[in-house]
């Protein structure tokens, strides 16, 4: 197992690819992975879409806990929920730890082919990722440490962030 001094924290999109590319990162230098997401489903025995019927404060507050949990990890490549941003308290402590990076993947790549169905924000109305996305990309530009572009060749992030991690 590769030693680094911070976690490799992943932000952007729901679909942006931030699992698919972790687990990658995490399998090259030998580091444990986390998706926060499903640590979280796991802790609370229940789904995010029914975590989400009690509302959505009540989900982002289960989150927060979370993200405070897994950020003391270390040596882990760490996937965040893609509204991990809303709240700066989630950025603060990942980053205690953790470089974090924007896995920046155009919208239209997004919409193409995200499952709306599993992903409570967007199962009613696919517009509504354009607003997330309008809310979010100010907040994901805004607390990265590095910018990685997804045109939809994984392999191409994977080595991006690869070399950022040389760095660490």
């Amino acid at each position: 197992m590769m030693k680094i001094d911070k976690n490799i924290v992943l932000i952007g999109m729901p679909g942006c690819g931030k699992s698919t590319i972790g687990k990658r990162v995490a399998k090259k230098l030998g580091l444990n992975f986390c998706d926060i997401d499903e640590y979280l489903v796991k802790k609370q025995g229940i789904s995010i879409p029914e975590i989400f019927k009690q509302g959505e404060e009540h989900f982002r507050d289960i989150e927060t806990q979370c993200v405070k949990d897994v950020s003391k990890y270390a040596n882990t490549v760490i996937s965040t929920g893609g509204g991990v941003v809303k709240r700066k308290e989630n950025i603060f402590a990942l980053k205690e730890k953790g470089i974090v990076i924007f896995i920046n993947r155009p919208i239209e790549n997004i919409v193409s082919d995200v499952d709306t169905e599993s992903r409570p924000l967007l199962k009613d109305d696919i517009s509504r990722l354009y607003k997330l996305y309008e809310e979010r990309y100010k907040l994901y530009k805004e607390y990265c440490d590095h910018e990685v572009i997804n045109n939809g060749q994984f392999i191409d992030a994977v080595e991006k962030i690869l070399d950022i991690a040389k760095i660490l």
